[in-house]
């Protein structure tokens, strides 16, 4: 399998990128494995080719733990449960959006920059796991992975969770933080290794949100892989610290002076829309292409 698909970058660690977004194999090969998140709708043969490369023909986790069910952390969740039976796991306050209760605060694409603008074309919806899905255990442990704890990593989701491993300090942090920009369309390509704020239009708690990078800074991890980006495994635990404090909130707009409101049932309430003019002008900008091309063929 090309290295593309397949990236070992710390013991019993493996990422899978899935377009713009990673998927974790946790475990070492000859050992029972997890899968953490899933990536895009669609992707599941592209997953499991990935674990076969990693485990050998045949081999399927003994879970799938998602860090929360965002349509491109659980876009194939169903798919790979149903094709491995095995159980998938997520925090309690996820199970609303991975049971198609609840759909999830509606994204902000306000604020401008490269995921700003894509997000106007990726929906807000959760997923329907049916019984597949479970909660995670109580006492923080990991089914499948021993040696790892669940996190409750709040603010880009309201169940949202990190994965820590203590004896080498390595985290897996889902979209509790990205390890790139995600405004710089240049970025979106060249991916380079820095920290910084989770993907904003989907993020309706800033509060949250700071306080838990706070809390994953204070844990001072070797290794730290995201959702977003290339995993950091330099001086990880002094860069994670700097951006702790310098999270820039979108004042302004949508999510940027209060929160969507959440409980165990799913979404219960959301701050008012701010405008939004980039449709209009875009509207304009066809409209105007469509004119100029008429007039073009009249004077031809």
């Amino acid at each position: 399998m090309p290295s593309l698909l397949l990236d070992p970058f710390a013991p019993g660690l493996a990422r899978v990128p899935v377009a713009f977004v990673n998927v974790y194999l946790v475990g070492r090969p000859g050992e029972p494995f997890v899968v953490v998140d899933t990536g895009l709708p669609r992707a599941a043969g592209l997953v499991r080719r990935a674990v076969g490369a990693r485990f050998g023909a045949g081999a399927r986790p003994e879970a799938i733990v998602l860090t929360h069910g965002h349509f491109d952390h659980a876009g194939s969740a169903l798919a790979l449960a149903r094709a491995w039976d095995v159980p998938v796991y997520a925090h309690p306050m996820e199970t609303p959006y991975l049971t198609g209760r609840s759909a999830y605060a509606p994204q902000d694409p306000t604020m401008g920059g490269a995921i700003a603008f894509l997000s106007r074309f990726f929906p807000s919806d959760g997923c329907d796991l049916g019984t597949r899905v479970h909660p995670l255990p109580a006492d923080g442990s990991v089914p499948g992975a021993p040696g790892w704890r669940w996190l409750p990593t709040p603010g880009h989701s309201a169940g949202h969770v990190s994965l820590w491993r203590e004896r080498d300090r390595a985290l897996l942090a889902g979209d509790a933080l990205a390890t790139m920009d995600l405004d710089s369309w240049t970025a979106q390509v060249t991916k380079p290794r820095v920290f910084d704020r989770p993907p904003v239009p989907f993020t309706p708690d800033w509060g949250a949100t700071r306080a838990s990078i706070r809390a994953l800074a204070d844990l001072g991890p070797a290794v730290v892989a995201a959702g977003h980006g290339l995993p950091i495994t330099t001086r990880a635990a002094e860069r994670l610290r700097a951006l702790d404090g310098a999270v820039e909130v979108p004042v302004g707009h949508r999510y940027g002076a209060m929160p969507a409101l959440a409980d165990e049932m799913g979404l219960v309430a959301v701050p008012p829309p701010v405008p939004d003019p980039v449709p209009l002008r875009l509207a304009a900008a066809v409209a105007g292409a469509t004119v100029a091309a008429g007039l073009a063929r009249r004077l031809a």
